[in-house]
């Protein structure tokens, strides 16, 4: 089964995602596919293909973490390669997802190779091709998303199935965490 951990966005966060795409659609600066906004969600951890008996494994695991909820906004638009455009991202902003994320791996290394480089992006669309690289780089470096704060207050492990018109995500398990002290 092909699976995934991933932090799923509070409403005004899609929302607000839709509308820098929206944008970027009116402009047409590149050939691709736009993230579908039941897709959008910040991947912690990608497995690639898991047998049944590990999964089991993994969310025993993962009833292990122990977080309190924390804040992220959104931050700037990009790309990870100028020279190859696949991917155009919208950064995640907030301490906790690292140390989150760091926490996540730290569950799980006897199973599974620790994140060497993790990015805090959530994938906004996937370039086919781009016709003025220069004018999309200016267009997406003038991008600001709301200056919003919103709260996390759980994770997701997930699966993917993938379909000639894209992935399907189902949760397996969601993981919430306690609310902070008061």
């Amino acid at each position: 089964m092909r699976c995934f951990i991933a932090l799923d966005l509070p409403l005004e966060a899609v929302t607000e995602i839709e509308n820098i795409q929206n944008k970027l659609k009116k402009k047409v600066l590149f050939n691709g596919k736009f993230t579908e906004r039941d897709n959008l969600h910040l991947t912690l951890k990608f497995f690639g293909e898991i047998d049944e008996g590990k999964i089991e494994e993994v969310k025993k695991r993962l009833q292990q973490v122990k977080f309190e909820n924390f804040n992220v906004g959104l931050g700037e638009v990009g790309v990870f390669n100028k020279k190859v455009v696949r991917i155009i991202w919208i950064k995640l902003n907030g301490k906790g997802i690292f140390d989150l994320q760091k926490q996540i791996d730290e569950k799980l290394k006897s199973l599974f190779s620790v994140e060497e480089r993790f990015m805090c992006h959530i994938t906004i669309a996937r370039v086919k091709s781009v016709g003025a690289k220069k004018e999309l780089f200016e267009y997406l470096k003038s991008i600001k998303p709301k200056n919003m704060k919103f709260k996390i207050g759980s994770f997701s492990f997930k699966k993917s199935e993938l379909l000639e018109n894209g992935p399907i995500y189902e949760n397996l398990e969601e993981y919430n965490f306690v609310k902070e002290k008061i």
